[in-house]
């Protein structure tokens, strides 16, 4: 399976999700399901990819498709565009096979993650948060050398993804609804994609702040929209939009959109701190705020929570834990 077309950009089948699993075993860890000690009506369970070698969820989807690159494809290494995540997965990946690695990053990306990419030996491009964009939405960036890797619209990527669907299911078969940050959507498509072959019954939501709803606008208006972003500690969630190549996957794939206000997501971090001493970024606990508000279709069955990554800065932490 190789990357599409963005025209043609389809979802991953089952199959395709279970090789992934296969192929980045040696490299991505099944990461815990563990309960959330709190009372409420409903039980929240937390999927920790803060686990993962590089602290976040992209270290699968960019090591599968890393792998499925064939060598003369990676003669002039691999490159990508992240705030600095799917930037660290790259970069571990390439690392891996001996290439070069370039990264380009907003200008805003968060400092401890920034360091990270450089510990892993890539070369960093800084740009202005609409021209890195801009990269997202194209596909390329002019003047860079060697196989683009897109973070989100890469059925690759989403296959990566995909696995942590598969061991959600494994661990709690009778699941009823997932939570996953939305960023661009190749997270939550790819857990969708292994949840409605396994377990049709459940609801899946992608989960947003309220600083930047572009997943919140495109299920009103039917399509993608332009929205306003308004930067935060919440930096690897948000955008100016859906991107149109991705709209269609997940608009066949996922229930909706969950927002979340600012404030939750800061009181949801501590929380997290708190009761099960596990270090969030804002992403990752977004969906945990969403699930202390409730979902929207009422049920108080079995609820999992993606906690996406736990790459925040210390500064950041402090002042989200000092209130």
């Amino acid at each position: 399976m190789s990357a599409a077309e963005p025209s043609l950009l389809a979802a991953p089948g089952l199959d395709d999700i279970r090789a992934a699993r296969e192929r980045i075993a040696g490299t991505a860890i099944r990461t815990p399901l563990v309960r959330l000690p709190i009372d409420t009506p409903r039980e929240i369970w937390l999927k920790l990819e803060t686990l993962q070698p590089i602290g976040s969820f992209k270290l699968r989807g960019a090591t599968n498709a890393i792998a499925l690159l064939p060598p003369e494809a990676l003669a002039d290494g691999v490159y990508t565009a992240s705030a600095g995540n799917m930037a660290q997965g790259v970069a571990w990946g390439a690392r891996a096979l001996g290439v070069p690695c370039t990264v380009i990053m907003p200008e805003t990306a968060p400092r401890t993650k920034v360091d990270a990419v450089r510990r892993l030996g890539a070369e960093i491009v800084f740009l202005p948060f609409d021209e890195w964009w801009k990269v997202l939405v194209e596909h390329r960036r002019e003047g860079m050398r060697g196989r683009f890797i897109h973070p989100v619209s890469d059925r690759a990527v989403m296959a990566g993804n995909g696995t942590i669907g598969l061991e959600i299911v494994e661990d709690l078969p009778d699941v009823s609804t997932v939570l996953v940050p939305f960023g661009g959507g190749g997270l939550v498509s790819g857990i969708a994609a292994a949840l409605r072959a396994l377990v049709p019954s459940a609801s899946i939501y992608g989960c947003e702040v309220a600083t930047s709803r572009p997943l919140a606008g495109a299920f009103a208006a039917g399509d993608p929209v332009a929205v306003e972003r308004t930067p935060s500690f919440v930096d690897g969630i948000g955008s100016r939009g859906v991107l149109p190549e991705m709209w269609p996957i997940v608009r066949s794939l996922v229930d909706g959109a969950l927002v979340a206000p600012l404030d939750d997501v800061a009181n949801a971090v501590r929380l997290l701190v708190e009761r099960v001493r596990v270090v969030a970024e804002g992403a990752g606990a977004t969906p945990v705020a969403a699930a202390l508000a409730g979902v929207p279709d009422g049920r108080d069955g079995k609820i999992v929570c993606v906690v996406s990554g736990g790459n925040i800065d210390t500064r950041t932490l402090i002042d989200l834990l000092n209130g």
